[in-house]
């Protein structure tokens, strides 16, 4: 092995095998942990998922003197589900994983930052979208299913579409097309006679995405339809025929996201944050400022359920659910009550509002938990 002299020259020692095999080691891989207080000249990090915390991506990126390199890993099939950046399951690039990396936290909080982070957690619009759809789909899964009985397919094909695995997505489709103002059942019947589901695979996933095609294609057209229904511009309202108790439970998880997004709207606009100057100035006009605050609401919301925190209205990678905001916000109102041209209309990625639904499956009550309420009750008051 090579080793320093005493000017500066280079010399050889050869160590004894037995010596190597108890005492040496191979030093050119170590964990990060490992790493801390080390100092080489390069130091190459490999990191093959979010799951890698921020402070050891620190360690591992500031140990070398001349440079210091991070290979990124997106091939994550070695991964189980919850692993995955949250939000860009289905988008896995090397900018994506290190955004993973640079929100997960691991050093410990105080007592009273985790008494914070549990009442933000739980009154964020993300938690309540999450719980809100989780019930929706569930309350509104027999009228669609009866709705897939009664548009002519042949029994098989109707208990195959009520009976797959994509049910649940076209439930959801079917919900956000009763939001843009179309009758669902109506459209329904339009997609199953768009073409035969003989030899489908998934009839209800071909089903939903027939809805999807039918529902942009009538967007831009003439014909009249009901006022969109989305709560906070962003979560479809669910309608039809439903429990009692799961109304009321609806209403109040309403009701609570839409507080929560005008009092971050209201808090926004107030400390004049830098996403809200990048819409430009507000209207001057008292009769467009509603329309104006309304829409900022709408994106406050949309930056609280997918937790971005930069100077990007919709973040530096919006998800395609942007797209449609960004839809939303042109129709809703006076276009020149925000700038709007300077949101994105086609961007990538995918909203993964259901998987995360599907985390609090199994935590939903039929009834709201008040503590929920005064969470964010006491959220607003914080808020001033």
């Amino acid at each position: 092995m090579p080793r320093p002299g005493a000017h500066g020259q280079h010399g050889r020692v050869v160590l004894p095998a037995d010596y190597v095999a108890e005492h040496v080691e191979l030093g050119y891989a170590i964990t990060a942990h490992r790493a801390q207080g080390a100092t080489v000249d390069t130091a190459h990090l490999l990191v093959h998922s979010s799951s890698m915390t921020r402070e050891a991506f620190y360690v591992a990126m500031t140990r070398g003197r001349q440079a210091n390199i991070a290979y990124v890993a997106t091939d994550e099939a070695h991964l189980e589900e919850h692993q995955h950046t949250p939000g860009y399951e289905d988008e896995v690039t090397a900018r994506t994983i290190l955004y993973g990396v640079l929100q997960h936290e691991g050093a410990e909080k105080s007592a009273h930052e985790t008494i914070e982070a549990e009442q933000e957690k739980w009154s964020s619009i993300a938690q309540l979208a999450a719980e809100y759809e989780t019930i929706a789909q569930t309350a509104q899964h027999q009228r669609f299913a009866t709705a897939v009985a009664r548009i002519g397919l042949a029994d098989e094909q109707a208990k195959a579409v009520a009976g797959g695995e994509s049910f649940g997505s076209l439930v959801a489709q079917l919900r956000r097309t009763e939001a843009d103002g179309y009758r669902p059942e109506q459209l329904l019947f339009h997609a199953a006679r768009a073409g035969g589901l003989d030899g489908a695979k998934d009839p209800a996933a071909m089903l939903a995405a027939r809805l999807a095609k039918l529902t942009a294609a009538r967007s831009g057209g003439t014909r009249p339809r009901r006022r969109p229904r989305y709560i906070a511009g962003l979560i479809p309202q669910a309608t039809g025929a439903m429990p009692a108790d799961v109304q009321q439970t609806l209403r109040e998880l309403q009701d609570l996201i839409e507080q929560r997004a005008a009092a971050l709207a209201s808090h926004a606009i107030q400390e004049s944050q830098p996403w809200v100057r990048r819409l430009g100035p507000p209207p001057t006009d008292p009769a467009r400022r509603p329309v104006w605050e309304q829409q900022v609401s709408t994106i406050a919301a949309y930056r609280d359920r997918y937790a971005i925190s930069g100077s990007d209205p919709l973040g530096a990678a919006p998800r395609r659910s942007a797209g449609r905001l960004t839809r939303i916000l042109v129709a809703g109102g006076n276009r020149q009550s925000i700038a709007v041209d300077k949101l994105p209309r086609k961007v990538p990625g995918k909203a993964t509002a259901a998987r995360q639904a599907a985390v609090t499956r199994e935590r939903c009550h039929p009834r709201i938990n008040k503590r929920w309420a005064s969470s964010a009750a006491g959220y607003r008051s914080n808020l001033g």
